[in-house]
């Protein structure tokens, strides 16, 4: 009878071992993608430089140093659906906030990973992490201090729009920078 018990036991953890699997695996060494377009000239095709004015260079704005220029500036990072790659259009802002915390080695600050309500629970939360994770590494790379930054998921806990459409999805799928 002992047997049994151990037996439905070894095999009640097993299976318990296993539902709490997710197919995200998190690897504080990973490397994570940061997504690069070419910029489309307004008047042609890819690729083309004519009319550009630019003999074919980024159009990517320039950056104030100065501290105010931060201060309405946005803290919102969107992603793709099951995504965590951090898109080029925002750059500027990563930038503009790694700039500002490099400058300031006693300002510290979190990166809050959020989804969409779609997935399970423990996806979303490892989805969130990567995505904190993914900013995060943006920033590190730009010059600021592994202590200045912490990256936590909430994964579908906070939403910030509510509904089941892809409008209020678009906006859940983010990572919110705020300092502490």
């Amino acid at each position: 009878m002992k047997r049994i018990h151990l037996a439905l036991s070894a095999f009640a953890i097993a299976v318990l071992a296993a539902g709490c699997s997710t197919p995200v695996k998190i690897d504080d060494n990973a490397n994570v993608p940061i997504e690069s377009r070419t910029p489309t000239p307004a008047g042609g095709a890819a690729g083309s430089s004519a009319g550009s004015g630019q003999g074919g260079q980024s159009q990517v704005a320039t950056v104030s140093l100065d501290k105010s220029a931060t201060t309405g500036a946005p803290r919102i990072v969107y992603f793709d659906f099951d995504s965590f790659v951090v898109k080029d259009e925002y750059r500027p802002l990563i930038e503009a906030h790694a700039k500002r915390l490099a400058a300031n080695k006693s300002q510290r600050a979190t990166i809050e990973g959020h989804t969409d309500e779609r997935g399970g629970r423990e996806y979303n939360l490892a989805l969130g992490q990567k995505r904190a994770e993914a900013v995060l590494r943006s920033m590190t790379l730009l010059g600021v201090s592994d202590s200045q930054l912490e990256a936590v998921s909430f994964g579908k806990e906070r939403p910030a729009a509510q509904g089941s459409d892809e409008a209020a999805w678009a906006k859940n799928r983010r990572a919110e920078l705020k300092d502490k």
